[in-house]
């Protein structure tokens, strides 16, 4: 979908890629750099035209709509950083719909925030002739693993409903410290979202907040660390990271809601990450519903501080 260039006035034709977005977000993608008060402003007055007809900004665009653009002032894309090209992504599974990446540690998945670009940015990048590209659900930065980007708008619709409704199983590996105690264990903790004053976003437990359900499963437990894997019933954010330091076991390496002192000595041994990987997926296809499980190793760096925890530390059984 590109905009034809004119002085004044800018139109857009729809295709199947953009086909069921809001057009208060077909907007802010279009329209890079706009203030998205400014793109509300311009739906508000009547502006922006569909079907030569004024629309509110929650329609719905449909194949073959044709929108009037107003001029508008772009950011000037020469003066923003490039995307960079970046190294291919180790694509897991792809088909015409969707494909499944194993996401780097230290990779946010979007740019924003601070960061002017991520996964997305960088795989149209490196995808110039791929007319749909959107992040299915969201990784944190310092996370690694599996990660579903959909390739086309019905596959992306159906899977956003498939995770609302607990369709998609998601597990993660982690290393915490402390000794865990039972093979399975349910929490189910409200998580309540909040900004600090320096405008960084945090998550406690609160009775108040939304429902969260993790199940944590021990994998190994050494004298002081445990291996577990994390299933999300629920899909909120920090969600693993405050449910399992909450309860007295803070991720290693977690730099907002760990041990701060234990991980410098961490780092001093080798662990200059945080101790999070997304493993396993296995969900339903959402347009053939072809059954698809999925999984992705633990990166090189997690395994050999495995290692080293291994021959350093006793192993406990049972």
């Amino acid at each position: 979908m590109a905009l034809s260039k004119a002085p004044a006035v800018s139109h857009a034709r729809v295709d199947e890629g953009s086909a069921g977005q809001r057009i208060d977000n077909f907007l802010v993608r279009v329209c890079k750099g706009v203030p998205k008060s400014h793109i509300y402003r311009i739906l508000r007055s009547g502006e922006v035209r569909v079907n030569s007809r004024r629309v509110d900004q929650t329609y719905r665009l449909q194949e073959g709509d044709e929108l009037r653009i107003p001029p508008i002032r772009l950011a000037d894309k020469s003066a923003a950083a490039p995307v960079p090209m970046g190294k291919a992504f180790d694509i897991v599974f792809e088909d015409d719909s969707l494909l499944v990446l194993d996401k780097p540690a230290g990779l946010a998945v979007h740019g924003g925030s601070g960061v002017s670009f991520g996964v997305i940015e960088q795989l149209r990048r490196q995808r110039p002739e791929a007319k749909f590209l959107e992040l299915v659900h969201r990784l944190d930065r310092e996370t690694s693993g599996l990660l579903i980007v959909a390739k086309k708008r019905s596959a992306l619709t159906v899977l956003h409903d498939m995770m609302r409704d607990g369709k998609v199983q998601k597990r993660y590996l982690t290393l915490v410290s402390g000794r865990w105690l039972n093979q399975q264990q349910h929490i189910r903790l409200a998580l309540h979202k909040y900004l600090l004053e320096s405008g960084e976003r945090r998550v406690s437990v609160n009775a108040e907040g939304k429902p969260a359900h993790s199940i944590v499963r021990l994998v190994k437990r050494w004298s002081g660390y445990s291996l577990v894997e994390v299933e999300l019933k629920t899909g909120r954010t920090h969600q693993i990271r405050v449910h399992l330091s909450h309860l007295g076991f803070p991720l290693c390496g977690d730099d907002k809601y760990g041990d701060f002192a234990l991980n410098k000595q961490l780092e001093k041994e080798g662990l200059k990450r945080m101790f999070l990987h997304a493993a396993k997926l296995a969900f339903r296809h959402p347009l053939t519903d072809q059954a698809i499980e999925l999984s992705a190793p633990l990166p090189a760096e997690l395994e050999s501080f495995l290692a080293f925890v291994e021959q350093s530390r006793e192993r406990e059984h049972g």
